[in-house]
């Protein structure tokens, strides 16, 4: 499973943003996609998950500002972010957790809100 991330940027405190998750390779395979973030010198972080039923999750940072979902049809998982803060920024990745029990992960987008 490869996976590709788009969308990340610098935005002023309050804006929003819409990130892309662009699955290729074996997709059949997934279980699970999610959304992490690492910020400078802290660990990386679960944002929201999102099954392949549907069933979404999400950490209680974001929770009522970001919104998870998922195109099967075309592999394209999403992560629409309002009301940004400060505290959102970090590199965020996309992963996939697929029904043999591996994780993958894309290479990180940044995400910078200015105050």
């Amino acid at each position: 499973v490869q996976l590709v991330e788009s969308g990340g940027g610098l935005v002023q405190a309050g804006g929003s943003l819409r990130l892309s998750c662009a699955a290729s390779g074996s997709t059949f395979s997934i279980n699970a996609m999610a959304w992490y973030r690492q910020a400078p010198g802290k660990q990386r972080d679960v944002v929201a998950t999102i099954t392949i039923g549907g069933s979404t999750n999400y950490a209680d940072s974001v929770k009522g500002r970001f919104t998870i979902s998922r195109l099967n049809a075309e592999n394209t998982m999403y992560l629409q972010m309002n009301s940004l803060k400060p505290e959102d920024t970090a590199v965020y990745y996309c992963n996939a957790y697929t029904v043999l029990r591996e994780d993958y992960w894309g290479q990180g987008t940044q995400v910078t809100v200015s105050s």
